[in-house]
């Protein structure tokens, strides 16, 4: 609950409790990395003369690997900018329109876009990438996951990217977070057999136990990876979704059929290394014909319609489940962001800031 500060007949002036990235990060993230405040004032009103701005209330925040490389004082080839030291945190997230002078979001409304403020409110100039929440018959919080980015990920990555049929293998690595969990679920609804790697007894266990993957297995007890993926798909992987990079990469590679396809998500597992592990098996390309594509979900988002078609009956059917990690306060938004670098999170990681 924000402080209120100050109360009168015509305004309501309140302290804002902000995250603060505080200065650029080498190797893994820390907590002091970031540093949350209520020295902010906000005052909860818009002047009626200014057109096309929001007040918003923010609900719930993503916390999501890319962010790992905006800590970078330079992220080469990024499709966002570094954090700038000093400035407010931000990501995609979840809010409530409190106050509005902009023509087509209007207050009472539920919005979410990719530059949500770590903050308890936010004035809101640039609208271009905000979309308002039409479908409330779902937890507000999936526009940060299954209904928001990461679904938008999982969906192109395997659709337009992999175009599955029926009986294909599909790998995913990284299987139980906000993308993978879906893509396992997508895979399974074609028809495929698909397997996924974690980091844990519990993660693995969510796969098979909840998700309905085919198979999984721990990669941290695994002494060669290689092996473990012969063993899973003794005549090769058709489709791999990738999360991870480095050793996986490489040993997938190696167990890919001919005509395979590879969808490039991310590489958790080189974003707080300063030497990257070196890829050895790119022959294998040639060799068996493999398609390897890297690609952005805001690519894509002239598809999103389309996606919400397909994925919001899956959901109200129960044909697909998704598993949030939802932390309770602003103030334990560092520590929450800072752990999906560990895997302490099982699920997507939700910050709720406040409940609608």
């Amino acid at each position: 609950m924000a402080e209120v500060v100050d109360v009168s007949p015509e305004v309501v002036v309140v302290r804002n409790k902000q995250v603060i990235f505080k200065d650029y990060v080498n190797g893994y993230p820390k907590e002091s990395d970031m540093v949350v405040t209520s020295d902010a004032i906000i005052r909860l009103e818009l002047p009626k003369n200014d057109s096309g701005v929001i007040l918003s209330k923010n609900l719930y925040l993503s916390c999501d690997p890319y962010m790992r490389g905006r800590m970078n004082k330079t992220f080469t080839g990024s499709y966002v900018p570094s954090f700038t030291p000093g400035s407010l945190i931000s990501g995609y997230g979840v809010s409530k329109v409190l106050d509005s002078t902009h023509p087509y979001f209007k207050k009472g409304d539920l919005i979410s876009g990719p530059s949500t403020n770590w903050e308890e409110y936010s004035l809101i100039k640039n609208t271009e990438s905000l979309i308002k929440i039409e479908h409330t018959n779902v937890p507000i919080s999936y526009y940060t996951g299954i209904l928001g980015m990461p679904g938008m990920t999982a969906y192109v990555g395997l659709y337009e990217i992999c175009s599955p049929k029926k009986g294909d293998t599909v790998f995913v690595s990284a299987a139980s977070g906000a993308v993978g969990q879906l893509v396992g679920q997508f895979a399974k609804l074609y028809g495929c057999y698909v397997v996924g790697s974690a980091g844990s007894k519990e993660k693995v266990d969510l796969l098979k136990d909840k998700f309905g993957f085919d198979e999984a297995f721990n990669y941290k007890e695994e002494p060669d990876l290689n092996a473990a993926l012969k063993r899973h798909f003794p005549d090769g992987i058709d489709i791999y979704f990738e999360n991870v990079g480095g050793k996986m990469l490489d040993a997938v590679l190696v167990n890919m059929r001919v005509k395979g396809r590879i969808a490039v998500c991310g590489m958790i597992s080189q974003y707080n290394i300063d030497q990257h592990e070196g890829i050895h098996n790119l022959a294998f390309l040639i060799l068996n014909r493999i398609r390897m594509e890297g690609f952005l979900a805001p690519d894509y988002y002239h598809l999103y319609s389309k996606f919400l078609e397909t994925v919001l009956p899956l959901i109200q059917e129960g044909k697909i489940t998704y598993v949030e990690d939802i932390v309770e306060g602003l103030e334990n938004a560092p520590a929450a962001l800072v752990g999906l670098f560990t895997g302490k999170n099982v699920g997507k990681q939700v910050v709720a800031v406040a409940h609608e």
